[in-house]
């Protein structure tokens, strides 16, 4: 993770990872926690045969690891055992609510008020970075010294990089978010510099996005695991279905009390389902962070980039000949 480059390492590493921990993890790490699970399932049980009251918070203590480790596993057919012949569990169930309400009593205020400290100060830094730029080109150009339009795009580039690294560098300090700098640098950019300025910085980005496009699907692909995607099956596609009539009928209130007619609404409607680029550039972010729910994510958001990129694709190719005209300009008449 540290001689990774920051362009490729939310792809590369977990990329990486998965090829060379899944062997392991399937081949000795799985069989030998199961086995360790059984062992603890069965102290557990010994526990609450004979000892009741110390056997709720012996499996308290050990539940977090255990989920960890999916050790809890080993437990379930004791469990199912207990209340079929009981008719209640009562080891595993008080022991998973006492140790959720000790994990949600250890969460702290301070990283909940993080949240909006890190947007505040992501779009302010950006912003001052953006304005600051704008004024290095435009005094650039008033001194006559011309900066090509590329060297501009390396800068801009360059810069974002740091942007993304000052959030690695401030952690545990001040919190920023490096991504929303970027984008407040963009702004702040487009409103400093001349409009054929940003015309053509905006080609020059889209050029370079054309390999860097190819290069992130073909990553986020390598990285997934197709299983994921198998397990969520139906209920991951109805999400994505829901997600979308919740986007498209935002999109028709943003469009609420535009000129625009019902047809052209609709078009719009249509545009905005495709999700791609933020679902590949983003997916692999929580396997990157190690998270439990990592491959998951990843693998629904492949799912959604599979089922919305050729819908949007085939619904504006088949209705913007019917639903949308050219309209007349000056030079046309």
């Amino acid at each position: 993770d540290k001689i990774s480059p920051t362009a490729i390492k939310f792809f590369f590493v977990p990329m990486l990872t998965v090829l060379i921990t899944a062997p392991i993890g399937l081949l000795v790490l799985g069989p030998l926690g199961y086995r360790v699970g059984e062992v603890v399932a069965q102290g557990i049980n010994f526990l609450g045969t004979n000892a009741g009251w110390l056997a709720v918070p012996v499996m308290a203590a050990l539940y977090p690891i255990m989920v960890m480790t999916g050790m809890h596993h080993a437990y379930a057919p004791i469990a199912l055992a207990s209340v079929a012949s009981l008719g209640y569990e009562g080891v595993m169930a008080p022991a998973g609510l006492c140790a959720n309400m000790a994990q949600g009593g250890a969460a702290r205020l301070a990283d909940l008020a993080g949240i909006p400290v890190s947007i505040a100060l992501g779009v302010l830094l950006g912003a001052c970075v953006g304005y600051a730029l704008g004024l290095f080109f435009e005094a650039a150009h008033a001194h006559r010294r011309h900066v090509r339009n590329s060297t501009k795009t390396i800068v801009i580039l360059g810069v974002s990089f740091l942007l993304v690294a000052a959030e690695t560098w401030l952690k545990g300090r001040v919190p920023v978010s490096g991504l929303l700098a970027v984008v407040s640098m963009a702004c702040a950019l487009r409103v400093k510099t001349a409009a054929f300025v940003s015309r053509r910085l905006a080609e020059k980005l889209g050029k370079l996005w054309i390999c860097a496009e190819v290069t992130l699907f073909v990553l986020v692909g390598a990285a997934v695991d197709v299983r994921f995607a198998l397990k969520a099956g139906a209920a991951a596609a109805a999400m994505i279905f829901l997600a979308l009539a919740f986007r498209s009928l935002g999109v028709l209130l943003c469009l609420a009390g535009t000129p625009l007619g019902r047809k052209e609404r609709l078009f719009c409607v249509v545009a905005y389902l495709p999700k791609a680029t933020v679902q590949a550039a983003i997916g692999s972010v929580p396997l990157a962070l190690g998270l439990p729910c990592g491959q998951m994510v990843l693998a629904v958001a492949v799912l959604a980039i599979l089922i919305t990129a050729p819908l949007g694709a085939i619904g504006m190719d088949a209705t913007y000949r019917r639903w949308l005209s050219c309209a007349q300009t000056a030079s046309d008449a």
